[in-house]
């Protein structure tokens, strides 16, 4: 299962730097690169059309089975069989990815109605919350202890890992950190619900879920959709660079995660779960 044969994640091109004197000038900027990604369920001689969204290319394999992962469709890398690309004769092979299940379609009831994926607010109202009860979020246990310095000193970590950010300062990161804050892994896109599925991904087909005595920083903000994806991965501790939003405090409240918010160079905010932070 690798993917190295993909699209560039970034690309340069020529702009035109304009001055506040009034001098302008070309300049060559590097974008991150942005395109449609298609993610296919093949089993029981049967394909369904799981999702379609915008990425970055690069880990599309680890975005595949995140995304699958945190809609409960998979319940670990024992149901993969492979995950492949598109057939190389066809248009957009590299931005099509194909997941072979091991034994029968499994329910894509979640998937029909594909709300995750295409959201960048995540989903509203009580039913959501009583959907996740019943749709494969564990319980979480005791999880990771931190000190409110570790705590602090996650967002230069994380940065020290975001090389695509580094060049086109335009994408978001995910970065999974073990109890004693070394960084393990980062995962970087255009889309942040997309960062944090090749991240959960990175952790499935590694056969380290659940991430139970883990943390996780996001560089944007926390939605629903990133509060669900962590708890889906069984992660105690979600971190955020910027706000919270309601729906998001209620999620992490009513199943025990630990969710810190305005994560920067001297203060954060605990938003629930505030006994997993140690003075």
């Amino acid at each position: 299962m690798t993917d190295d044969a993909r699209p560039a994640a970034a690309q340069k091109i020529v702009v035109r730097r304009v001055l506040r004197e009034g001098q302008a000038r070309p300049r060559t900027e590097v974008l991150a690169t942005e395109e449609p990604f298609e993610v296919r369920l093949n089993a029981g001689g049967q394909e369904f059309k799981a999702t379609i969204t915008m990425r970055t290319p690069g880990n599309d394999f680890e975005l595949a089975v995140g995304f699958l992962y945190a809609e409960s469709v998979l319940s670990g890398k024992a149901d993969l069989s492979a995950v492949r690309y598109c057939q190389p004769q066809k248009e957009q092979q590299y931005n099509v990815v194909t997941v072979d299940l091991r034994g029968p379609m499994p329910d894509t009831a979640t998937l029909d109605r594909n709300f995750y994926s295409n959201s960048g607010c995540g989903v509203c109202g009580k039913a959501s919350l009583d959907q996740l009860a019943i749709t494969g979020v564990p319980p979480l246990g005791e999880g990771p202890k931190a000190a409110s310095e570790l705590i602090l000193s996650l967002p230069e970590r994380l940065q020290k890992g975001q090389r695509l950010f580094a060049k086109t300062g335009g994408v978001h990161a995910a970065g999974l950190f073990d109890a004693g804050g070394n960084l393990l892994c980062v995962r970087e896109d255009v889309g942040r619900h997309n960062a944090l599925d090749k991240l959960v991904g990175w952790a499935l087909l590694a056969d380290r879920l659940p991430l139970t005595d883990h943390l996780i920083l996001v560089s944007g903000r926390a939605s629903f959709e990133l509060v669900q994806k962590a708890l889906r991965a069984g992660v105690g501790m979600l971190c955020a660079v910027s706000a919270p939003s309601t729906l998001a405090v209620d999620l992490a409240a009513r199943f025990g995660m630990t969710l810190v918010g305005f994560l920067r160079d001297d203060s954060f905010n605990v938003y629930a779960g505030e006994g997993r932070v140690l003075p």
